[in-house]
């Protein structure tokens, strides 16, 4: 049985030039406002959730920021001190049965296996950013394939695929690249003498005239290279600005975390 939403997610030849060209693409408006709501839903019983769990775990602070590790979770807080506000969960698809289904949609899946050569894929990781309004902190420029490297030997083949949960804006910390770094792979971190100043883009290979902030209303989706240079302004608005970014590879590999094979249905056949 063909899936109607199949045809309709095919990669155009412009999103692939620019996908090669620029290291990502934006497709506006993917998911209904009702599907939105429900992935709203899902992100506050997730945060609810992990924050229960974190206090059952390992905790532990890097260059000041708490982290918390609950078996083969990372929740990550607020960089306030003494906060109790949930910044990222990775990962979170095991938290809620949305997740799963997201994880799974054609929208996505299947422009993602363009990419891939339109292989069969598999999850690598997912995460749920939730930047809260006043409070959420930002996220320093960065790659996420120098977090990957040492973990995965096809480093290069990790598309990320940005799923807006509310309308992003400048004003609320969107996500933002730098358009075409991702040519060079990977590069070299700040070696600043912090604790994480390795996984953070050395200045001096950032051309910040070629950043682009992603302003997409709720339910649109950004693709973009795991060398893509990337990161966002905190929220400095009355606005949540939530975000799910999952991260596929060929079907076969085990997730990061999680080490088990989490193989997803071929669009094309969906």
């Amino acid at each position: 049985m063909t899936d109607s939403r199949v045809d309709g997610s095919r990669l155009t030849p412009d999103e692939r030039r620019r996908y090669a060209d620029d290291g990502y693409f934006v497709r506006e408006r993917v998911f209904s406002a009702t599907e939105v709501d429900n992935l709203c839903a899902a992100a506050e019983r997730s945060a609810a959730c992990a924050k229960q769990l974190s206090r059952a775990g390992t905790t532990y602070y890097l260059d000041g920021h708490r982290f918390v590790d609950v078996g083969h979770r990372t929740i990550q807080f607020e960089h306030a001190y003494g906060s109790e506000t949930v910044r990222v969960i990775e990962p979170v698809h095991d938290l809620d049965a949305e997740w799963e289904h997201l994880i799974d949609d054609p929208r996505i899946t299947v422009p993602v296996q363009g990419l891939l050569g339109h292989a069969p894929i598999a999850l690598w990781t997912d995460k749920l950013n939730l930047k809260r309004p006043r409070e959420g902190s930002g996220f320093r420029w960065h790659q996420d394939s120098p977090y990957w490297v040492h973990d995965c030997v096809h480093v290069d083949a990790l598309p990320n695929v940005y799923v807006a949960l509310d309308d992003a804006t400048e004003a609320n910390g969107c996500l933002c690249v730098i358009a075409g770094s991702h040519v060079e792979g990977c590069l070299p971190g700040t070696a600043d003498g912090s604790q994480l100043g390795g996984f953070f883009t050395h200045p001096g290979s950032i051309d910040e005239s070629r950043q682009v902030p992603l302003v997409v209303p709720a339910g649109s989706l950004a693709f973009f290279d795991p060398h893509t240079i990337h990161g966002s302004a905190p929220n400095a608005s009355d606005r949540p600005r939530r975000a799910v970014v999952l991260t596929y590879q060929p079907a076969g590999h085990p997730m990061l975390k999680l080490k088990q094979v989490r193989n997803v249905p071929r669009g094309d056949h969906v």
